[in-house]
């Protein structure tokens, strides 16, 4: 199935804005797919207003664009972006890391390691890993107990959304990222704050490295302008 089951506990238009964010997430809208209301609304099972609602708030999260003579399309993000991203991401996500090294509870950084043990078990499961490794981020930046990074963190996180399917699709990648995450776990067991960061930071370069490859090995059709 394409898109996600409906909400009937949201309002159309915040429902449409939702299966619309996991179609781009899962790569089932691509950079550069028009978003065509009436294609939408007969696909999504509702009328043109709710999906005209939801591309006005993918516009306003900077996910979607108005291309002259095409309409609105998902917005594509060039190599260079993706490394302006993933910078941005180390640095954030890094600085959590070492807030969280401070301020976690045994409480959380035990619910940490468990995730982290799940992602293991989950090994062989993109779509179980990408929700626990969802979790295991979360759950440290609610460590950190700095609600303006998350903020920050947020906003990064639906850009990101234009990359597409997880990294953690591959197994390497998969044992590589639970690995990494136990390093930054010894670090909050330490209350190393440097060494969480530097480890958080070496975490978000090897995702970064990966989604470079990614890019390298995409048709030149898939490339956005």
């Amino acid at each position: 199935m394409r898109n996600s089951d409906p909400n009937p506990d949201l309002p159309q238009g915040q429902d449409a804005y939702r299966r619309l964010l996991l179609e781009i997430r899962a790569g089932a809208l691509k950079p550069g797919d028009r978003l065509l209301e009436v294609e939408l609304a007969g696909r999504l099972g509702i009328s043109r207003t709710p999906v005209r609602e939801a591309i006005r708030q993918l516009e306003a999260d900077g996910l979607v664009v108005h291309v002259p003579r095409v309409g609105a399309a998902v917005r594509g993000l060039d190599p260079g972006e993706v490394t302006e991203l993933y910078e941005m991401r180390g640095v954030l996500e890094g600085t959590a890391a070492r807030l969280a090294a401070r301020a976690a509870s045994d409480v959380e950084r035990d619910e940490l390691a468990a995730i982290n043990a799940e992602m293991a078990a989950a090994l062989g499961d993109p779509a179980r890993m990408y929700e626990l490794n969802r979790q295991f981020h979360a759950a440290l930046l609610d460590a950190a107990r700095n609600r303006y990074l998350a903020r920050s963190v947020a906003g990064l996180q639906k850009t990101l959304l234009l990359l597409g399917p997880t990294t953690l699709e591959g197994e390497e990648r998969a044992r590589g990222a639970i690995e990494e995450h136990a390093e930054v776990l010894a670090a909050l067991d330490a209350r190393d704050e440097l060494a969480a960061e530097q480890a958080m930071r070496r975490h978000v370069a090897a995702a970064h490295a990966v989604r470079l490859r990614q890019f390298r090995s995409r048709p030149a059709d898939d490339v956005p302008d």
